[in-house]
């Protein structure tokens, strides 16, 4: 995608539901736009050329709405292939608003009551992030296929082994909905690369840039103040996600941080740092530049670059195997599933999660891509704090 992300106006929160919740931010007097929530314009011809792999339907439960409307936000509703047996927030006015726009007549009043139903193969987790590896546990642990939000875990190590475990011993279907896997550009070079369009990748880049003067309404506050590189999935993604390589160790620098809230005086986390960038070493043997920041005003989304020892993709691929490069368009997807946001990703990922369940294959966006990205970040955030210390990350390799 370009330089400046897809947005979309979000609604306010409703105002007793986020009292008792605990929802923490800026009064929101009127809508203002989060960014990456606008949806990107839908091409005509987005489904041509679709065909469905089953007549089955997975029977799928949706758990979060809040203040983006993720729950509902990758179209799980509108696949031909999905049924919407069940919805839950904890916040009763949101879980209405999330049923009627699911088109489901079920509520739950939490997660834990939800995955109790039998009905249920797979749930999508789009509650707060420092939640996200224990509700995928429990998902997982009552038999159903989990996919989640970012970060896959927030901030420990010891919670991404847990996850890591609980997938490989169920041997149930886990899925992280990384929306750069699904831009338009990282899509290409994934493609590319897979064909040897760009040989072993010896450099590649990524940025996440959202600048936050204050914090977005989260629940119990969890975003005010957080480490940039506990959120760093939008930017690895443009290393991980191109060819399923892992980051082995890193060296990162943050920068202190003149907004209130990312100082450490000011939040939970005592992080001083508003921007962090790391240089990984790669298990290919290159390097990677990733970087978050929350405190820089101007042009922000999230984006990527890519060179190889036999071509590039900055945008588009430059090299020489450039007359023998495969289809690099995004597939068709099911009629009525609309790409959304965040580079036109959502229905993308949606749809790959429901086809993996239904031709039994491993989910694009797997555990061992998953945690390779989240816990390089949380590795790198450790770094930082150590004055851009060497250190190195857990490997999590790939599961059958």
């Amino acid at each position: 995608m370009d330089h400046s992300s897809t947005r979309r106006s979000f609604l306010q929160v409703v105002g007793a539901g986020a009292a008792a919740l605990g929802l923490t931010g800026p009064a929101q007097a009127e809508e203002k736009p989060i960014q990456g929530f606008e949806k990107e314009p839908v091409d005509e011809d987005v489904s041509k050329g679709w065909e469905p792999v089953s007549d089955r339907k997975v029977r799928v439960g949706l758990v979060g709405y809040g203040v983006c409307r993720f729950g509902t936000a990758f179209g799980f509703q509108d696949h031909p292939n999905v049924e919407v047996v069940a919805v839950s927030d904890l916040v009763p006015a949101q879980c209405a608003a999330m049923a009627k726009v699911a088109r489901c007549e079920k509520t739950s009043p939490s997660l834990e009551e939800l995955v109790k139903d039998d009905k249920i193969e797979a749930v999508f987790v789009a509650t707060d992030a420092p939640q996200h590896a224990q509700h995928c546990i429990e998902v997982l642990k009552h038999g159903k296929h989990a996919a989640s939000a970012v970060p896959a875990t927030f901030g420990s190590i010891e919670d991404a082994h847990r996850l890591y475990d609980t997938v490989k011993t169920t041997g149930l279907k886990y899925m992280l909905f990384e929306t750069s896997y699904f831009h338009a550009d990282l899509y290409a070079a994934r493609q590319i690369y897979k064909a040897g369009g760009l040989g072993k990748i010896v450099y590649a880049e990524g940025e996440y840039y959202h600048y936050m003067a204050e914090p977005i309404a989260s629940y119990k506050g969890w975003r005010v103040g957080l480490p940039p590189q506990w959120y760093p999935t939008h930017s690895n993604a443009y290393y991980v996600g191109v060819g399923a390589g892992s980051f082995t160790e890193v060296s990162c620098m943050g920068i202190p941080s003149v907004v209130k809230h990312l100082q450490p005086a000011n939040n939970v986390y005592k992080n001083p740092f508003g921007t962090e960038v790391a240089l990984f070493r790669t298990s290919e043997g290159g390097m990677a530049r990733m970087a978050v920041s929350w405190d820089t005003p101007g042009a922000g989304g999230e984006m990527g670059r890519i060179r190889g020892q036999r071509g590039t993709v900055y945008g588009k691929y430059e090299g020489p195997e450039k007359k023998n490069l495969p289809e690099t368009k995004r597939p068709p997807l099911p009629p009525k599933v609309d790409p959304g946001g965040h580079g036109g990703s959502h229905g993308y990922l949606m749809d790959d999660f429901v086809t993996a369940i239904l031709l039994d294959r491993k989910p694009l966006v797997d555990i061992a891509q998953a945690l390779s990205m989240t816990v390089g970040g949380i590795v790198a955030h450790q770094s930082a704090l150590k004055d851009g210390e060497l250190m190195k990350i857990p490997q999590f390799g790939p599961l059958a």
